[in-house]
């Protein structure tokens, strides 16, 4: 449309006006433009539906976390989302706790690294868990011992290996713990002024509660940053039907490690007896040497097997299943 009112426009527009049909200050409201400050010291580089559709990636991990860690633990856990947030590393790194609990993972084949923080507290409770314990904390935080770190790194590993599934809707990651570091100070994976996308994973475990923090770079997420954004995602989300999805079941439970045990036999001895056992003594059991012995898979008594050895090990051999309805 052109700029220039033709003269009956103008004689138009000129009538409304002595009329009070239009309002001169109203007009001038219409043409001025808003202004937004822009902070160059902090640009905008996520926006809400960046952060939105992190927290959907993660509120899918949270759940794998959930599922597959009490297998390792033998202790439930929950993990969801509890909030998500743009600052700059050095405001990340300036807020962490010392020890603290770092995981540096190679976000493959995006160009740089991801940090995984895990709160002292939810790490001392793990640990305390893997080593036999209840999964209780400590009152007071220490350094952690080689060991521990060991451990640590063997947890880390598994909760990496599960980043794969939930973003697999944006991009395929091949994602690598690369190290584990204890001190902010050796874990400076880009430049202090650098934004960063951060999700807060809240985690709790029996009587402890914590958080799992998942720092995430602009640099590492640029070239598929397009791609962050919920219509993209929902787009790409394959439908999984029964078949594949017992399939799937099927893969999942073939990983489960369960327990399996063979009884030698039964006997009935005095307390007196027991007390006084001494090494090379001998306790008859209720088996024959020649008798099938139970398999237990669990506590469910699943075949008969009789012993044997394999090379310089204890092994037996199946001579029967039983049946569900037997």
């Amino acid at each position: 449309m052109s700029d220039v009112l033709s003269q009956n426009e103008i004689d138009n527009l000129l009538s409304a006006l002595s009329k009070g049909e239009v309002d001169v200050q109203e007009m001038q409201n219409k043409n001025e433009k808003t202004v937004k400050n822009y902070n160059f010291m902090r640009p905008a580089k996520f926006s809400k539906e960046h952060l939105r559709t992190l927290e959907l990636i993660f509120e899918h991990y949270g759940r794998l976390l959930s599922t597959n860690l009490p297998v390792y633990l033998r202790k439930n856990i929950q993990v969801n989302v509890a909030s998500s947030e743009t600052v700059t590393f050095s405001e990340f790194a300036n807020a962490l706790s010392n020890p603290v609990i770092l995981g540096i993972i190679n976000f493959q084949p995006l160009s740089g690294n991801i940090v995984v923080e895990l709160t002292a507290s939810v790490g001392y409770a793990l640990l305390d868990r893997m080593l036999g314990g209840q999964g209780n904390s400590l009152d007071k935080p220490r350094d952690f011992s080689e060991i521990e770190l060991g451990i640590l790194d063997k947890i880390l590993s598994i909760c990496t290996q599960l980043l794969r599934e939930p973003w697999k809707n944006v991009v395929d990651i091949v994602p690598v713990l690369e190290r584990i570091e204890t001190n902010t100070q050796f874990a400076q994976i880009i430049a202090p002024n650098e934004m960063i996308a951060i999700v807060t994973l809240n985690v709790k475990f029996g009587e402890v509660e914590g958080f799992m923090n998942i720092c995430l770079p602009y640099m590492t997420l640029e070239s598929i940053v397009d791609n962050l954004n919920t219509k993209f995602w929902f787009t790409n989300m394959v439908p999984m039907n029964d078949e594949d999805q017992s399939i799937y079941m099927e893969s999942m439970l073939k990983r489960v490690d369960v327990p399996v045990k063979v009884l030698l036999g039964k006997s009935k001895i005095a307390v007196s007896d027991f007390l006084g056992l001494q090494l090379g003594d001998v306790i008859r059991l209720d088996t024959d040497v020649d008798s099938d012995l139970d398999v237990y898979v669990g506590n469910i008594k699943k075949f008969t097997a009789v012993p044997g050895t394999d090379k310089d090990k204890y092994a037996v051999r199946v001579t029967s299943v039983y049946r569900e309805e037997e």
